[in-house]
């Protein structure tokens, strides 16, 4: 890695830590970006990511992008379904926001229904996580999940 030296009058005092960089991707409103956001997490993640929290993430991260792909955004307008990592607080954090305008509602589906339980799952994954609407239209799903401390 090099360093490029700052003019005299650039620098400025020196931080304890650098702060985690979002990183940011954007889909197709597709069930075949599922993967691919899936491969995009799985490489954004930290090296020493514990196995089991990065297949949480990973399981979160294609919850969140399959909800907001069959339920916010349409392939037919050439949506995009946006997906957001970062590390903060102590936890890792995931946003996925797609433009549509339906809001994702908890609920417990009967035991012989198909599907519907993809917010569970994101309940019982997710430490803490939230529905905050997105101007001018959508809705991002903020899901945080703590970071797993090494033994």
């Amino acid at each position: 890695m090099s360093v490029i030296p700052l003019p005299a009058a650039a620098t400025a005092r020196p931080l304890p830590f650098i702060p985690a960089i979002p990183t940011h991707w954007r889909f197709p409103a597709d069930l075949a970006s599922v993967p691919q956001a899936r491969r995009a997490l799985a490489a954004a993640l930290p090296l020493r990511t514990p196995p089991q929290l990065s297949y949480e993430l990973r399981l979160l991260t294609s919850e969140l992008v399959t909800n907001a792909i069959r339920h916010g955004a349409r392939a037919d307008e050439d949506e995009l379904v946006e997906l957001i990592y970062w590390t903060a607080d102590g936890h890792h954090w995931l946003a996925v926001s797609d433009p549509g305008p339906n809001q994702p509602v908890l609920v417990s589906p009967s035991p012989r229904t198909c599907g519907g339980r993809g917010l569970l799952l994101v309940d019982s994954l997710s430490d803490v996580w939230a529905v905050v609407p997105r101007l001018p239209r959508g809705k991002t799903v903020v899901a945080g999940i703590r970071r797993h401390t090494n033994p």
